[in-house]
């Protein structure tokens, strides 16, 4: 159990760092590379998840895929939100709602083709159930959203320090998760109730963990590297108009960096 509480740990906290060691790295490559790893981290998570691998710590039960891809996903989405704005937030979500619905079909793919041509079955691949997948989509779709709402709406009470804040809507989202996604998938069934229970303490014991992370990484953006928490209207993720105040706002931040530019070098040249 030990081994396997190390190795669950070590791999969690390696992907949180990837993630949003990808994400810091935007203003020398862009997004397009944060945007590949969040699609193959989800790749990784569906496939996990659908294999049903598990971890049994103290008689709880941690499902690999949520506890530390789906953590992951969740954090890089965070970072996306504060600093890039909805707009790169929504190609974020698409991102990770396209991968999500094409493993499973890949899945398929695979065991009809080896099916058609008479091969033994890939024990190896799981065969996805649509209820589950379905419901995985379309809550991984509603988690994403939710949590640029939630996080602008703590903004607004008397919750918004930095790491209350993160921490309240990281749990939120990851509660959310487990209503949504345990209701869709197994909602009618004998194990549902136990189902609730046990993952709704495995998700606070794992926004404890992961949350560390997420306020160490805004916090340093915000004041060693100079990007603002921007404060955008509850439900900005939804409208365009927010879109168009943070391009603005960038634009003003582009025009003053070049006239400080342009200013140091009449300096200069004086």
């Amino acid at each position: 159990m030990k081994t396997e509480l190390l190795i669950l740990i070590s791999e969690a906290m390696v992907v949180y760092f990837l993630v949003l060691w990808a994400h810091s790295l935007r203003d020398r490559f862009g997004l397009a590379h944060f945007y590949a790893l969040m699609g193959g981290i989800t790749a990784v998570m569906s496939w996990v998840t659908d294999a049903g691998v598990t971890v049994q710590v103290g008689g709880i039960t941690f499902m690999v895929g949520s506890t530390v891809f789906y953590t992951s996903l969740l954090l890089g989405v965070f970072a996306v939100y504060i600093f890039d704005g909805p707009h790169a937030t929504r190609i974020a979500i698409s991102t990770v709602a396209g991968v999500s619905a094409m493993v499973p079909l890949i899945a398929l793919t695979l065991h009809l083709q080896t099916t058609f041509i008479g091969a033994s079955p890939l024990s190896h691949v799981p065969i996805p159930s649509f209820r589950i997948n379905a419901a995985s989509v379309a809550t991984t779709v509603a988690d994403l959203i939710f949590l640029a709402i939630a996080w602008e709406f703590l903004g607004k009470t008397r919750f918004n320090r930095l790491w209350l804040r993160a921490f309240i809507t990281l749990l939120g989202v990851m509660w959310l998760d487990v209503l949504l996604f345990a209701t869709g998938a197994f909602f009618g069934s004998p194990d549902y109730v136990n189902i609730m229970k046990g993952t709704l303490l495995s998700r606070f014991i794992i926004a404890i963990f992961a949350c560390p992370f997420l306020y160490l990484y805004l916090n340093w953006q915000n004041s060693r590297k100079g990007n603002p928490i921007e404060n955008r209207p509850v439900l900005a993720i939804l409208k365009e108009v927010a879109e168009v105040r943070m391009e603005l706002s960038l634009a003003q931040k582009e025009i003053r960096r070049r006239q400080e530019a342009e200013r140091k070098n009449e300096e200069l040249i004086r």
